[in-house]
């Protein structure tokens, strides 16, 4: 596991966000929408950027409400984007136990990517296509049977009683 425990105002962490295509107010002391959150970073200053958004279902908008979000991943040098990916699914697993039916989803905009197979570093990853948001985003959903084992994050307090994780 690269991948350590950070939260949404770690200033380590948001110089790193401060230069990701999907950042609003750079600058800003916080980096994560509103709600539940669980950040995680690789190295000091970052190399890496990991941030999953647990929105309540009853305030999302769209066709994947109460899935599990990748609001942001930012790689620059800490390894395969597809590895790390899985690690920090691994991560959430860990830290969230109970994993939504519809798994993890994230939105990936076409016109910010400099791809021609945008998305493709979460394809590998096991995340699927599933269509498009209102807005064109491309929508990439990975479903808990396709996810990795959980893995505590360096940094996390594991627990002194045994705790089964699927």
């Amino acid at each position: 596991m690269r991948w350590q425990l950070s939260y949404r105002a770690d200033q380590v962490s948001r110089r790193l966000a401060d230069r990701h295509y999907s950042r609003q107010s750079i600058g800003s002391k916080q980096f994560v929408p509103p709600g539940r959150c669980f950040v995680l970073r690789i190295g000091n200053p970052a190399r890496a950027l990991w941030v999953t958004s647990w929105p309540f279902q009853e305030y999302v908008k769209h066709a994947w409400a109460g899935a599990w979000m990748c609001s942001m991943f930012r790689n620059e040098g800490a390894g395969l984007s597809s590895e790390l990916i899985r690690e920090a699914v691994a991560a959430t697993k860990y830290n969230w136990p109970d994993i939504p039916p519809l798994g993890m989803v994230t939105f990936v905009d076409t016109k910010k990517v400099n791809s021609r197979n945008p998305g493709y570093c979460y394809k590998h990853a096991g995340f699927k296509r599933v269509g498009e948001t209102k807005s064109g985003l491309v929508a990439l959903q990975l479903l808990p049977k396709y996810m990795p084992a959980a893995a505590p994050a360096i940094g996390i307090q594991e627990s002194l009683f045994e705790v089964a994780v699927a």
